[in-house]
């Protein structure tokens, strides 16, 4: 969190243009942008000029694309908890103890899970309970359609599950929940939805074209069969990457010259990576281990990253109860206390990730019977009295 916040504060935004040249076959409109970005104005007007005076793009390239996407994996419970602080803006300790409430409720399975699969035996009731859900008010409108004889199977894997399997509802009438437990019963009970529908079905055209010795390039997208976005067809659903699309893919052919009805100049600038906020940081807790050089010890840790999906959100309470972390808005930044903290244990033994990896990968091999369990213990007692050794000369 400190870390990102300092880059964050000290990063220096860069200035740059490009352009923007808008075409359209039969009623079908597209935009093309350069993919060229200049640094001054002045640079960027004498290119836009150019293209003015041309009056056209020719087609360089058109690629056509039937492109499907799987519907996502089933909830455990820091993905619940990631979700539900995107788009409810709770928090990662506030939506664990809806998650656990309602288990007590015997409305949904075991919350602290960190696993998105489910055995086969547990795949035999799932028919069943999506057929309560389709009568829920909710979804009454896609269970019109919804076959529940070809089920998608992606989610079924026994050898995916860990302690618990992925959380899902269990068929009891859900009765007298409060709005948060009904907002987040309703989000289990529509990823389940969503995790056993059909994929969804595109249809995507990317074309290169080149004006004046400039390359522009278009992409556009549009839905054939939305499949499992149709459970909510929330606009947020759209993938991050995914090209605006503009309601169809015109055909248009290679050597083409087609007319620019529109011109602009678009002022951008470089972004820092933006402050984490809950969701972004579980993702990161979760994924702390990728930094990590030594493979084995990366391997190690990749399946724990920093704690488990039941401890995550405690750990995130406790830096807002020691006063180290604190919100604005939907950020996490560090306090003065915090940043303080930070700059004395940031080079320091205590504060190194990479030893849990280096952990993991000794108790593997204790447990494979490679390690003597007492040089473990042996290189653990050095790590204490260097550590301590660090902390008591802080001043």
């Amino acid at each position: 969190i400190c870390n990102r916040y300092l880059e964050n504060k000290n990063f220096v935004p860069t200035k740059f243009w490009q352009l923007k040249a808008d075409t359209a076959s039969g009623r079908i409109s597209f935009t093309a942008q350069s993919t060229a970005k200049w640094e001054q104005q002045p640079e960027a007007i004498a290119a836009l000029q150019r293209v003015k005076d041309a009056g056209q793009l020719a087609v360089k390239s058109v690629e056509r694309k039937e492109t499907s996407q799987e519907p996502p994996l089933l909830y455990d419970l820091t993905t619940l908890q990631k979700e539900a602080n995107t788009k409810l803006n709770f928090s990662a300790d506030k939506t664990l103890s809806i998650a656990q409430s309602l288990y007590e409720k015997k409305l949904v399975s075991y919350p602290r899970t960190g696993s998105r699969y489910i055995p086969e035996d547990v795949m035999a009731h799932v028919p069943a309970l999506l057929e309560k859900v389709i009568t829920m008010p909710w979804f009454r409108e896609y269970g019109r359609t919804f076959d529940l004889s070809g089920l998608n199977t992606r989610s079924v894997d026994a050898t995916k599950v860990t302690d618990h399997h992925a959380l899902i509802v269990t068929g009891v009438v859900p009765e007298g929940l409060s709005e948060a437990e009904a907002v987040v019963y309703e989000m289990i009970a529509g990823r389940m939805l969503e995790a056993f529908s059909p994929r969804c079905e595109k249809e995507s055209l990317k074309m290169e074209c080149v004006c004046e010795g400039m390359d522009f390039r278009s992409q556009s997208a549009v839905i054939v069969n939305p499949g499992w976005r149709a459970v909510f067809s929330r606009k947020e659903d759209r993938e991050k990457d995914e090209p605006e699309g503009n309601g169809g893919t015109a055909v248009f052919a290679e050597g083409e010259e087609i007319p620019v009805m529109g011109y602009g100049l678009a002022q951008k600038k470089t972004l820092p990576r933006p402050l984490y906020t809950e969701a972004t940081l579980l993702t990161a807790m979760e994924n702390c281990g990728k930094e990590i050089a030594d493979g084995q010890a990366r391997e190690a840790v990749k399946e724990l990253g920093i704690g488990t999906p039941a401890t995550r959100a405690a750990i995130i309470t406790t830096l807002f109860k020691r006063d180290y972390i604190e919100r604005s808005g939907k950020s996490i930044r560090p306090t003065e206390k915090g940043l303080y903290l930070y700059e004395s244990v940031k080079g320091m033994m205590v504060a190194d990730a990479e030893l849990t990896g280096t952990w993991e990968k000794a108790l593997a091999q204790i447990e494979g019977h490679t390690l003597d369990p007492e040089s473990f213990m042996l290189s653990i007692r050095e790590y204490t009295g260097k550590v301590t050794g660090e902390i008591l000369r802080l001043k």
